[in-house]
């Protein structure tokens, strides 16, 4: 009868050890800058061994030093929110370019081109024609938030407050969103490779957009229209250049294109 209970009993613990793990972890424990325990790493060696390093600065691009004085906790912070940032600002970069472009394409059902211009000032058209924005915003914001902060960060009690989860917990970034299955979680190097390759976009894509809306600010012009300017008026002084060296009569610009370059 002991037999028997001992069989059973080590069936059922075969049983749940085999259960399956997060991906996350799961990831996590393929890659190859995992460790067994960061408690052990300083702040620096542990950025060093996660993705977003490459050329031109192979040894970490860090300035100012920030990860020398950091714990890992801070590096892990740190790394979900510059993650997160890149995702928006390619989001918007992608957006600022879309809504301008497209702005009078009936799917936006903006047909009658009421919402135009400067991607910066066309959600204030939109609450000036009565229609709800930053309500639906502001509660699709919420729960994406919600879920990314449940799964990823420590609950806020005492050391646990505003600190991500452990290595061991969760994988910076990975909230199990592939719906393409994208992601060469099968072999680590590529995994990391892609990683890297996201971070690298997401930060030019955070650079992208702070200088789309300075841009918009200064001009108050959409971006590939005060592009498309600039470029004309370098044409037409290029061609001045050109006609003053050959001795030919200057060609007289025309009133419509002063009057934009004007603008």
């Amino acid at each position: 009868m002991q037999t028997v209970l001992s069989k059973s009993a080590t069936k059922a613990f075969a049983g749940r050890s085999a259960a399956p793990v997060r991906p996350s972890v799961a990831a996590k424990a393929a890659a190859p800058d995992t460790v067994t325990s960061t408690a052990e790493m300083s702040g620096l060696e542990y950025a060093k061994t996660l993705p977003g390093i490459s050329q031109p600065f192979p040894d970490m691009f860090d300035p100012a030093g920030f990860a020398a004085q950091a714990k890992v906790s801070e590096i892990r912070r740190w790394r979900e929110s510059e993650i997160v940032h890149g995702r928006v600002a390619m989001l918007a970069a992608l957006g600022f370019i879309v809504q301008e472009q497209l702005e009078d394409f009936p799917a936006f059902l903006n047909a009658d081109g009421h919402i135009t211009g400067p991607a910066i000032y066309q959600f204030q058209q939109v609450e000036a024609r009565g229609a709800v924005f930053w309500e639906p915003l502001l509660l699709a914001i919420g729960l994406a938030e919600s879920y990314r902060v449940g799964l990823g960060w420590a609950t806020p009690v005492g050391n646990g407050f505003n600190s991500v989860k452990p290595a061991d917990e969760y994988e910076l970034g990975n909230l199990g969103f592939d719906p393409l299955n994208l992601g060469p979680k099968d072999d680590p190097v590529a995994w990391k490779d892609m990683q890297t390759k996201e971070l690298n976009n997401g930060r030019l894509a955070m650079i992208a957009i702070a200088a789309f809306t300075v841009e918009e600010l200064v001009s108050h012009q959409e971006i590939f229209k005060h592009l498309a300017l600039g470029l004309e008026k370098e044409a037409i002084l290029e061609l001045d250049d050109v006609e003053k060296d050959l001795n030919l009569p200057v060609t007289p610009v025309p009133s419509l294109v002063i009057k934009e370059l004007a603008n």
